[in-house]
């Protein structure tokens, strides 16, 4: 579990992150939802310590990184698995090479081992195939798999992931959400997603935390998400195509 103490973030002269408290929990697909310039990007990069916090505390089970040394920071690194928005895939190394990029530089196992978990996790985001092509040579569906793969092959506590989704199509992204709900309940892994596709929303978030303005403005499931009556929040929800669909066809129902 992640645990979230009146976290603060400035950049330059500007509050970005005013005081936010929350938990995310271990073996539940976690969502961060909110507006462009809400400051979910800043949250998300603090809780990796890519941003260290102006004040407040971020605890991974317990312990406080804003108080840790850099060798117990490089350790909580490595029970870390991280998936970027562009993949970030290396594009000189094949598939299979990206993937072991994480078991080259936080373990010390065996060629042979390291093999055997590649191969392993590649068949869990069944990419057995493509194992010797380059980034290039496959689709920004496959990439995204080929991140997550990356992001799990050290067996980690804990899943970051920026706008999995972003540039995929409807089926892709749907494929995507549902590999990670069940790759977070098969690893037990506290999974938090910095999201803004509502479909993702509505399919895979077991807890929501809506920011805005920098400040948590909600925070429920995608069950209680329907019955909100947080005006914002209905506002932020219905902007999206999928969902005023839904409302109009509600309003008629109701006639």
């Amino acid at each position: 579990m992640i645990e979230v103490i009146h976290l603060k973030k400035e950049l330059g002269q500007t509050e970005i992150l005013k005081g936010i408290s929350t938990t995310f929990e271990k073996g539940k697909v976690n969502l961060i939802i909110g507006q462009s310039g809400s400051g979910k990007t800043v949250f998300l990069k603090s809780l990796l310590n890519v941003y260290e916090p102006t004040s407040g505390s971020i605890l991974f089970e317990g312990e406080d990184i804003t108080q840790m040394t850099r060798q117990e920071k490089q350790r909580l690194r490595s029970e870390i698995g991280t998936v970027f928005q562009g993949s970030a895939l290396f594009d000189s190394l094949t598939v299979q090479e990206n993937i072991a990029f994480p078991l080259d530089m936080f373990t010390n196992l065996t060629f042979r081992e390291k093999k055997r978990r590649v191969v392993e996790v590649m068949g869990k985001v069944h990419l057995e195939k493509a194992s010797k092509k380059f980034p290039s040579e496959i689709s920004g569906g496959m990439q995204k798999r080929v991140a997550i793969a990356r992001a799990i092959v050290n067996n980690p506590k804990y899943i970051f992931c920026d706008e999995p989704n972003s540039g995929l199509d409807p089926y892709t992204s749907n494929v995507i959400d549902n590999l990670l709900l069940e790759i977070t309940k098969e690893y037990n892994t506290t999974t938090v997603i910095n999201t803004h596709d509502m479909n993702s929303v509505m399919t895979i978030g077991q807890k929501i935390v809506y920011i805005r303005k920098g400040m948590k403005e909600w925070e429920g499931n995608k069950d209680m998400l329907m019955g909100t009556d947080n005006q914002y929040l209905i506002d932020f929800i219905y902007s999206s195509e999928i969902f005023k669909q839904l409302r109009m066809h509600l309003i008629e129902i109701n006639k």
